[in-house]
């Protein structure tokens, strides 16, 4: 596991998830949001977004955390992805961590009411035809997601001999 992608609906704990298996996992951690979103909430362009994820993938290690819905090309991190995450919580569960944490734009409660219905079925085949070696996992609670980090297995240590 050398090349992370976590994606799933808003407010999933995708970023917490991030930050937790990198610190197992010794990996950088990306949060996509952070770079897609300008401070006024604009979105990145498409093209803009395509050359992003290209000087992202290009790294060695990573975790790329982030689903960014209908603005999102996830084909490139697909492609260069040897692990993919997909956090596939209720509605229920995302909606209520939402509104616990900020207040969020229309699109972002259309993604996140739709996701299962519209986004999720074009982001599982683009998974099957971007990313058909690597090692899927899809987690759909959070009893799930303990038990999956439970059995990762830290970096191990170089050997060195005296």
């Amino acid at each position: 596991m050398k090349r992370v992608l976590i994606l799933g609906r808003g407010a999933s704990g995708k970023s917490t998830l991030a930050r937790h298996l990198g610190e197992i996992a010794e990996l950088p951690v990306i949060e996509l949001d952070k770079i897609f979103w300008s401070t006024s909430l604009v979105p990145t362009s498409r093209e803009r977004w395509i050359q992003i994820q290209r000087s992202l993938v290009e790294q060695e290690r990573w975790i790329l955390d982030g689903d960014l819905g209908s603005y999102d090309v996830p084909e490139i991190r697909l492609k260069a992805a040897d692990t993919i995450i997909l956090l596939d919580f209720s509605f229920i569960r995302c909606a209520s961590r939402a509104i616990r944490r900020s207040r969020e734009r229309a699109d972002f409660w259309h993604w996140l009411l739709f996701y299962r219905r519209k986004f999720r079925p074009s982001l599982t085949q683009a998974i099957a035809t971007q990313a058909p070696t690597a090692k899927c996992y899809t987690l759909r609670s959070p009893q799930q997601l303990r038990t999956f980090l439970a059995g990762v297995k830290p970096k191990p240590e170089a050997v060195t001999f005296l």
